[in-house]
């Protein structure tokens, strides 16, 4: 592996054989790109993370004492989910809704643990992982869209929407989305070879977001790719540096514009493409529609302290809550109610603060951020508590965070005194 001889990254907890070395980076490889193939269980992800962690275990691991309030909070999130679920045991469903969560949660202190040292290079497998994989999903999805594969219609679509390697359209746009942003970066940053190449990435991934027809993933794309940039302007080194970033997001932005108008040509294409930009969708609207169900819900939540278990809101409303920060309060109670977003905003709070910390993987840390900030403004509008990639970016978060503390202890430990 590239990386075999970098060892002594500055945060690496204790020198580590470079074929030890090269093993665990090309576990983190395997987990991000098997992280695109979830329609299938249990999934190549799953198998690929508990390989990967029975590996890093046996071959040097550590929880480092900045993670122990994310451990906390995660097991008191799940000790609700589970109190709320007894009564509910006989449910299969449930029982595995309840498995779940513990597992998501396992992943998460993985991830921290995994990213919190030897991070930069982690990192860079683990961005390369999922950019193969969202290749892989993107070139399915729109493969499925044109019906390019023989009988691949009914796999790789759903309602006339692009899905690829996923169960639903709506997660394979989101999936992408970091993905996408690391070949952005690229594009705006790299030498031309390497910038090139990422343009193409971006594009099939931008295409296979809009064939999914998914408009929180539209929106994320937009709103977390100008953040994105708008951070890299903020934290370039040099005027010629944010020049280029400026410069070549303007061409992208014109790209994309093009690309859009070319798809928009195919009647079918503009003809669903306009059916779900719209804003007055039938189950988003009156008393039970999406947005009505959110308020309902919560003037339930105030009323029951253990909630009414996982997976049961569709016993009260139409459809389910699409809300995680509200199906954490019905499914677990106001323990788990509270844990929830504690965790999330703790999460985006500390991410703001690290923003312009001077580390190795800043730039890898902007997009980590910036896809992690959607995916929790996206919850507001769709129950994402079960995708992986939403638990896997958590994780990454408390790992570069706590990295970034001991790298900045260890430099000033470094510098010279006055």
């Amino acid at each position: 592996m590239a990386y075999a001889a970098t060892a002594g990254e500055v945060n690496v907890a204790t020198p580590a054989a470079p074929g030890v070395l090269a093993l665990q980076r090309a576990l983190v490889w395997l987990v991000g790109a098997s992280g695109a193939i979830v329609f299938i269980e249990p999934s190549p992800y799953e198998i690929a993370t508990l390989l990967a962690t029975v590996t890093f275990f046996a071959t040097g691991l550590r929880l480092r004492l900045a993670l122990m309030p994310l451990v906390l909070m995660l097991v008191l999130l799940n000790v609700g989910y589970t109190i709320s679920a007894i009564p509910l045991f006989e449910q299969s469903a449930v029982v595995t809704w309840i498995a779940t969560s513990w597992y998501m949660a396992v992943t998460v202190v993985f991830f921290a643990m995994v990213i919190s040292e030897d991070t930069a290079a982690r990192l860079d497998m683990l961005r390369r992982g999922l950019v193969v994989g969202a290749m892989v999903a993107s070139l399915l999805a729109v493969a499925g869209y044109f019906h390019l594969v023989p009988g691949g219609n009914d796999l790789l679509t759903l309602y006339g929407r692009a899905r690829g390697t996923f169960k639903d359209p709506n997660v394979l746009g989101a999936f992408l989305i970091l993905p996408a942003l690391f070949a952005l970066q690229s594009v705006v940053s790299d030498r031309l070879a390497k910038a090139l190449r990422n343009v193409i990435a971006f594009g099939l991934m931008s295409l296979a977001i809009l064939l999914a027809f998914s408009r929180a993933a539209w929106g994320g794309l937009v709103l977390t790719s100008a953040f994105m940039l708008a951070l890299m302007v903020l934290t370039s080194r040099t005027n010629a540096q944010r020049s280029r970033i400026i410069v070549m997001a303007i061409v992208a932005a014109v790209l994309g514009l093009a690309l859009i108008a070319v798809l928009l040509s195919f009647d079918s294409t503009a003809e669903m493409f306009k059916q779900r930009a719209s804003f007055d969708q039938s189950y988003d609207e009156g008393r039970f529609g999406r947005f009505g169900r959110h308020i309902l819900g919560a003037e339930m939540a105030l009323d029951l302290p253990f909630g009414i278990g996982p997976l049961q809101f569709h016993r009260f409303f139409p459809e389910d809550t699409h809300n995680s920060y509200l199906n954490a309060f019905m499914s677990g109670g106001w323990l788990s109610g509270v844990c929830y977003p504690a965790l999330v905003f703790t999460t985006v709070i500390m991410g703001f603060r690290h923003i312009f910390v001077r580390v190795p993987w800043q730039r890898a840390y902007l997009a980590v951020f910036s896809a992690f900030l959607g995916t929790v403004g996206e919850s507001f509008v769709i129950d994402t508590d079960h995708w992986r990639h939403f638990w896997m970016m958590l994780g990454a978060m408390w790992g570069m965070i706590a990295a970034a503390q001991a790298y900045k202890i260890k430099a000033d430990g470094e510098a010279p005194s006055a």
